[in-house]
């Protein structure tokens, strides 16, 4: 293991499963023979305290309240876990914090939009879905659950900050980019038990955002299944990795070992296996061997 060497791993859509996870990141340690470094969750993470509370804001969902152990100081994650907001979040507690606190030990919101060093490595994040009407208006306390849902939209402001940003390593955004399909089908034909998303899958506004930012990695979820891809030209393309929600590790758990600020080598869920390594070709031969047939892209 290099002395500069980071174990970093990306998390789909938590939905309050806290304990799974973190039993894949025990399994996956020990597959990598090393610790994991960096845990980043990429929005509908779920940390609601109370189980009354879980089922009103997620109703589409009747989840355990797990993360009240957590909060409770009852049980410890063991890995710095750094988080976006979905569009599934207790906005009520996060409100207030819009640049990102702790919630529990090494349990982090990392905020609305901006960009975070962690470890060395420069994180870039905006939380929340697009929805056009309220892009332009300003953000509301959240007391009801319609003032709530509005809550998981990004506004026109968040975005400028992040658009100016530059020379940023992994970017995470929860809902996909659009067009991601198109350019995977432009590139290359989909493997054997793999079909690309439905087109409209993703927003227009995430696809500039990533365009303009040209970070070197993207990690995305919201619409429950995987997708790798690349985007823009030249030596350093951006490499988007879209995580499925946390029911299984395989597609759902996306690992990166840094070297330094560049990663050597990359793969997916819990069995250390390497998909990608540095100087390959990113797209949908870098996704794990589906297992079953893949969901239809249901946005959580």
């Amino acid at each position: 293991m290099a002395p500069d060497s980071l174990l970093v791993v990306g998390v789909g859509d938590i939905h309050g499963r806290f304990h799974r996870v973190e039993a894949w990141l025990d399994a996956l340690e020990e597959a990598r023979r090393r610790p994991v470094d960096l845990v980043l969750a990429v929005g509908d993470v779920e940390a609601f305290r109370l189980a009354d509370d879980h089922r009103r804001k997620a109703a589409k969902r009747g989840m355990p309240a797990e993360f009240a152990v957590y909060a409770d100081g009852l049980r410890a994650m063991k890995r710095p876990l750094y988080f976006i907001g979905g569009n599934n979040e207790d906005f009520e507690a996060l409100h207030d914090e819009p640049e990102g606190f702790s919630l529990a030990p090494n349990v982090h919101y990392l905020g609305r939009a901006g960009l975070k060093e962690l470890l060395g490595l420069k994180v870039g994040y905006l939380s929340g879905i697009h929805a056009p009407r309220f892009y332009e208006q300003p953000l509301k306390r959240p007391r009801s659950l319609d003032t709530a849902k509005q809550a998981g939209y990004f506004r026109a402001s968040e975005v400028e900050r992040v658009m100016a940003l530059r020379d940023v390593d992994v970017l995470l955004v929860h809902e996909w980019p659009r067009g991601l399909p198109q350019r995977a089908q432009e590139r290359e034909v989909p493997p054997p038990g793999r079909t690309l998303p439905s087109y409209w899958i993703g927003n227009p506004i995430t696809r500039r955002l990533v365009e303009t930012v040209h970070p070197r990695w993207v990690l995305c979820g919201h619409s429950h299944r995987a997708f790798a891809v690349s985007l823009g030209g030249g030596r350093t393309p951006t490499r988007v990795a879209c995580l499925d929600q946390a029911a299984r590790p395989e597609e759902s758990v996306f690992w990166m070992e840094f070297q330094g600020r560049e990663v050597v080598c990359a793969g997916w869920g819990a069995s250390g296996e390497v998909a990608w390594r540095a100087g390959q070709p990113w797209g949908l031969g870098s996704l794990p061997t589906p297992t079953e047939p893949p969901p239809l892209g249901t946005m959580g």
